[in-house]
């Protein structure tokens, strides 16, 4: 009875002495870096579906491959970004969440020159929201982490440092990055579109995978950054065609009014420049971005509870948002979403020699698939010389055109293009067209 006590004391003591070095051992392997990838990994989506390029050449067609990228969830209802270029030309964009399952969603908002994008996820359930960081205070030499979908292996963590600040990167004749942030940790295809971490797992960019092959030079464009090229992507103005005439910039506890447009629904309520707005629609609001955050999907004439200070004092006060005012879209941007070509002017003499009848012509950069002009077979390098009766010499030419189609309530529209030295028509129907 004596040993057995003996034992078990010694026992007891034993595993007394050693679960401290479990502990120990357990803490030592949950790294800086392993806790910042567990804050943020669930927020990370991986991106997929397949797109159709066009080439180019007598016998071109359009070519269908698989493309794959990488999402940034940003607000739990389902907004996530990523890169343009991952999801541009998808016809139907599929997303993988952390939990395995895969869900629908769609390209709702997007700027080419930035190479930035918003997709809505089709979700019920709430999404994890990624952690955001500053790129004001960056450190060359400070540890960075890169999550993605590289080489369509999902949740890929690679890791690196700072390498430099504010790098310049053309891609191509079309594709410039601006002020990007330089890394070693690999970046590769798929990557693009996912985070860049600190050593917190706050987003302090979004990876652009630009230099293929290149080992050891990565690039991500910075967070704050895109986040003022997301507040415009994800306006009221801009998704909802609501309006509020706000100018807001972030101010610790709130978002300081810079402007009050004149005639807006929030002059009429009295907001004034200076005023700090606390909650927006009950929820908390620091900066632009929370602001239209809170607002999308309401309707024009709904009425909002804002909260503001005021020379220290709190006021309540109630928003009716209005029909946003429409602005004229530019002649490039009505080309694009009517008809779905990216046109330039072509060089005059070119066309003349070509043709001698035609004074001009706009050349086609670009075929947006699915769209009338894909559907009827234009092609990149085709010359666009003419609509129904008129010429089609410069960009505006085709604002007016289109103007005129809609006046004249035209049913279908002739189109003459030159492909060397053919010249070729076809027909286009208002209903695609004027949609």
């Amino acid at each position: 009875m004596v040993y057995t006590r003996g034992y078990l004391l010694l026992a007891t003591f034993v595993a007394l002495v050693a679960l401290p070095g479990l502990v120990r051992a357990e803490d030592l392997r949950r790294t800086a870096i392993v806790r910042a990838i567990q804050t943020s990994r669930d927020s990370v989506v991986n991106i997929h579906g397949e797109k159709f390029v066009s080439d180019t050449g007598d016998d071109a067609e359009d070519r269908r491959v698989n493309g794959m990228g990488t999402g940034v969830v940003i607000d739990p209802r389902g907004y996530a970004v990523t890169n343009f270029h991952v999801v541009d030309g998808v016809r139907e964009i599929e997303v993988t969440l952390a939990s395995g399952r895969t869900v629908a969603a769609r390209l709702i908002s997007h700027d080419r020159r930035t190479d930035l994008a918003v997709i809505k996820i089709d979700t019920v359930d709430p999404l994890p929201v990624i952690q955001l960081g500053t790129s004001d205070d960056l450190l060359t030499g400070e540890t960075v982490l890169a999550l993605g979908n590289a080489f369509g292996y999902e949740h890929t963590v690679t890791r690196g440092i700072i390498s430099a600040l504010h790098r310049n990167v053309d891609v191509s004749p079309t594709q410039r990055y601006e002020d990007l942030i330089q890394t070693d940790a690999s970046i590769n295809p798929g990557n693009s579109g996912g985070p860049l971490l600190n050593i917190h797992g706050e987003m302090i960019g979004i990876n652009v995978a630009v230099r293929a092959g290149a080992q050891g030079i990565g690039f991500a464009i910075p967070v704050d950054s895109v986040l003022r090229i997301v507040t415009s992507l994800l306006s009221i103005e801009r998704i909802d065609h609501t309006w509020h005439g706000l100018v807001c910039r972030t101010c610790g506890t709130g978002a300081m009014i810079e402007t009050v447009h004149s005639q807006s629904p929030a002059e009429t309520i009295g907001m004034r420049a200076g005023d700090i707005i606390l909650r927006v629609a009950d929820k908390n609001v620091t900066s632009q971005l929370d602001i239209e955050r809170a607002l999308l999907g309401r309707k024009a004439g709904e009425v909002v509870a804002v909260t503001v200070t005021r020379e220290g004092d709190e006021k309540n006060l109630s928003l009716a948002l209005a029909k946003a005012k429409q602005q004229k879209a530019s002649a490039s941007e009505r080309s694009w979403e009517q008809l779905g070509l990216r046109l330039a002017p072509a060089v005059s003499s070119t066309v003349q020699q070509l043709q001698p009848r035609y004074h001009g012509g706009l050349l086609v950069q670009e075929v947006r698939f699915g769209s009338p002009a894909s559907d009827k077979g234009i092609r990149p390098g085709d010359i666009l010389v003419g609509l129904h009766i008129w010429e089609t010499v410069k960009p505006d030419n085709v604002s007016y055109i289109l103007d005129q189609i809609k006046s004249d309530q035209l049913e279908t529209v002739k189109f003459y293009i030159l492909r060397g030295r053919d010249t070729l028509f076809g027909h286009l129907t208002s209903d695609t067209i004027l949609r």
